[in-house]
């Protein structure tokens, strides 16, 4: 039957959609608890996943990933380090550049909150063979480039 597999391809999408929303849900939550705007956590994810990958996270960086204007980054990162879930750190090799860091009272505090889901997401995985992780794997790491090269052919200009 024409279109069968295209159809299931876009309900796979859509499902894939779901699970973002439900999973920016599942933030927000957290935000929630802990008296934290959005952008608040995707700061805190951004920096952890940068601490785990070896990335030196800057005010600068930061603002690039999360699409941010220099003084927004500014406000931003105040907040947090008053909030004490990041510190700034001079950097060893270049004193100039001041580095971002979660601190261990926030990796606790997602911890303790995203945990269990991350565990459980394991555990769904585990289910799965190596070749169809590989897949999976694969699936995921070219969504992100569609994802990415969308996101640049239709970003509105900066002035």
């Amino acid at each position: 039957m024409p279109g069968t597999e295209d159809n299931r391809h876009q309900a796979m999408v859509h499902g894939l959609r779901e699970l973002v929303v439900q999973l920016n849900l599942f933030g927000s939550e957290f935000a929630r608890l802990h008296g934290l705007h959005a952008t608040d956590v995707r700061a805190l994810i951004a920096l952890l996943d940068a601490a785990r990958a070896g990335t030196i996270a800057t005010p600068g960086w930061l603002g690039r990933q999360l699409g941010l204007n220099s003084a927004s980054t500014t406000a931003l990162v105040d907040r947090l380090e008053k909030s004490g879930l990041i510190s700034r750190e001079r950097d060893a090799q270049d004193r100039r550049r001041v580095r971002l860091q979660v601190t261990e009272s926030a990796e606790r505090l997602g911890w303790d909150f995203f945990g269990p889901l991350i565990g459980r997401a394991v555990g769904v995985l585990d289910s799965f063979s190596p070749e169809q992780i590989a897949a999976i794997d694969e699936f995921l790491s070219r969504m992100r480039t569609v994802v990415e090269n969308v996101r640049e052919t239709t970003a509105a200009p900066t002035q």
